[in-house]
């Protein structure tokens, strides 16, 4: 099997935009890009063929058009489409499971409201054992009224058209805070979290880009009034939470000495300082622990950051 990264494909400007971002990562990896759309419409004879005969060249339209975009984007890069017939959450997650990344295009809001994540990403995020990056199409101070509605057929061309600004979103993001764009990981020191770090690292190297790594930390409960009354014990609790955050990148510093890497610990909830920490940044990065599959289990600050990050985010699964 060759190496690849995939993104679902509709006619939504949110999925042309998960396309640029997705050909972009492809073309930086070295391998191919894959596109695919699920075809869920039932074919029926209750259904006259002219319709479904009418849908299947619609979409197989849409990724030809979508792959011609991608290699004239990206030359030299290797696309390749596929239209797959069944239930689009578990088609895609099979999808994804095959992919080095895989890309999807998630409904904004429109400036710090945030996404619109519906049923099939969401399932997609929670299952997956490869990292699935969200991204959507609107750009920076978008206004927040951003329909929910599905893009019309003109519409959907003209995010097409305009997908492959997407990829400097963050760059123009950071230009409104007077920052250069950057990777964010969000680390949690207390877990193991290599295949997060590999991601984030693997990501900033290749798109030449600083990588902000954030760890949030909370006094434990019967600290409070200790804390209060010796503010020096909070002061402990941060100076090691450093040092910790320190050693656990020391190794990863050394096996990619190109990336400038930029330590932050923060005291607060995680979700909230993420939310706060995408803004300006080309990607947020979290990690999502195990697979259940009766049970797909998605934390509680990746549910809040796919939500309400200012930037594409990628869920990494971790064992």
């Amino acid at each position: 099997m060759n190496r690849h990264v995939t993104v679902g494909l509709d006619d939504s400007t949110e999925s042309h935009a998960a396309a640029a971002w997705a050909a972009r990562e492809a073309s930086s990896r070295g391998v191919a890009l894959r596109l695919v759309h699920v075809e869920e419409w039932p074919v029926t004879p209750e259904i006259p063929l002219t319709l479904t005969e009418a849908l299947v060249e619609r979409y197989e339209t849409l990724l030809r058009e979508a792959a011609e975009r991608a290699r004239r984007d990206h030359p030299g890069l290797d696309v390749t489409t596929e239209m797959v017939h069944g239930r689009a959450g578990a088609e895609l997650t099979r999808a994804a499971d095959e992919s080095e990344v895989t890309a999807l295009g998630s409904r904004g809001l429109g400036g710090f409201v945030g996404f619109l994540v519906g049923s099939v990403s969401l399932a997609v995020v929670a299952t997956s054992t490869r990292p699935v990056v969200l991204v959507r199409a609107e750009q920076p101070g978008a206004e927040a009224g951003a329909t929910e509605s599905g893009a019309t057929e003109s519409g959907a061309a003209a995010g097409g058209a305009g997908a492959a600004e997407q990829a400097s979103a963050g760059a123009e993001d950071a230009a409104a805070t007077g920052s250069p764009p950057d990777v964010v990981l969000g680390l949690d020191i207390s877990r193991p979290c290599d295949p997060l770090l590999e991601f984030a690292f693997g990501t900033a190297a290749r798109r030449n880009l600083p990588l902000r790594v954030v760890h949030s930390w909370s006094p434990p409960a019967s600290y409070g009034y200790a804390a209060i009354l010796d503010p020096e014990i909070g002061t402990g609790l941060g100076r090691r939470a450093a040092e910790g955050l320190a050693e656990l990148l020391r190794p990863w510093r050394s096996r990619f000495p190109e990336v400038r890497v930029v330590e932050k610990v923060v005291v607060g909830p995680a979700a909230r300082e993420l939310v706060h920490a995408s803004r300006g940044a080309e990607l947020l990065v979290v990690g999502r622990r195990g697979r259940r599959p009766a049970l797909p289990h998605l934390g509680h600050v990746a549910h809040a950051v796919i939500h309400h990050s200012a930037a594409p985010v990628a869920v990494v699964p971790l064992a």
